[in-house]
């Protein structure tokens, strides 16, 4: 008759093994970076300028609870604003582009400079809105890949 001693350490050997493994294997956490705001000085010769807009002073009504979120402000000149929170702080943020690329991106949203700013905003963890105050979802990035037949690989 042979004893099996050794059998529960390969058991915990395995078991330790599948949990390094799934441990790697598990996406890293995605840290939010704020958004970056060009200098005053650079705006000139820059292709995208992205400005801080101080926020509108809202009248509070009395006796009632202000929940619902102040309207978004865009600057004449802006294509996308840029509406983040940090700290309980809103900030919103409009991104012009220079005239050639400006023009690209109001006749064709979906091209790659038009694209990248708005992800960014995005990592910035920050939701973006258009010229027209309509927000411009992930979904709508989607039906934007599909105009160009863009592919995403996803490695997950």
């Amino acid at each position: 008759m042979t004893t099996r001693t050794a059998q529960p350490a390969h058991h915990a050997c395995a078991l330790l093994a599948t949990a390094m493994l799934l441990a790697a294997c598990s996406p890293a956490p995605t840290a939010t970076t704020p958004l970056p705001i060009t200098p005053p000085g650079e705006a000139a010769g820059a292709a995208v300028v992205r400005t801080t807009i101080p926020e509108p002073a809202a009248a509070p009504v009395p006796g009632a609870p202000n929940t619902a979120a102040p309207d978004i402000v865009i600057p004449p000149g802006a294509l996308y604003v840029c509406v983040s929170e940090t700290a309980g702080v809103r900030q919103t943020t409009a991104i012009e582009f220079s005239p050639k690329v400006g023009a690209l991106c109001a006749k064709d949203p979906e091209m790659g400079p038009c694209q990248y700013e708005r992800n960014v905003c995005r990592k910035s963890g920050g939701r973006v809105y258009a010229a027209n105050g309509a927000e411009i979802t992930m979904a709508t990035e989607a039906e934007y890949d599909k105009k160009v037949m863009r592919v995403r690989l996803k490695s997950n």
